[in-house]
């Protein structure tokens, strides 16, 4: 049985992102939240908040009585578009910031 959870165009890097997802890839559900819970980084906070998600769908969608024992199977963290914004620069010019946006998945199994 598989769960699933998605959070889509969060406003985090996906090169930042993905080292907190390698870290918690195959591990239990509730060893997966402690560690993001101690990990100092923003993409720790929206994986934390994806895989609550994703354990509350088993156990509302799926009948799992207690989803802390589903492992995480699949942690995917896609690049979304980047929001263009300028700012100005030396003799009139203007130059490009982007701010990057992620596609986050996960997926459970037991």
């Amino acid at each position: 049985m598989e769960a699933k959870a998605y959070a889509r165009f969060q406003r985090v890097s996906t090169r930042k992102t993905r080292p907190v997802a390698d870290l918690i890839r195959g591990k239990k559900v509730e060893e997966a939240l402690a560690i993001l819970k101690f990990t100092p980084n923003k993409g720790a906070e929206i994986l934390y908040k994806t895989i609550k998600s994703a354990a509350s769908n088993a156990e509302e969608n799926h009948g799992h009585t207690d989803a802390s024992r589903m492992v995480v199977k699949e942690v995917r963290v896609d690049s979304g578009p980047a929001m263009k914004r300028f700012t100005p620069r030396a003799y009139g010019r203007a130059s490009l910031i982007r701010k990057p946006t992620s596609h986050i998945t996960v997926v459970l199994s037991d």
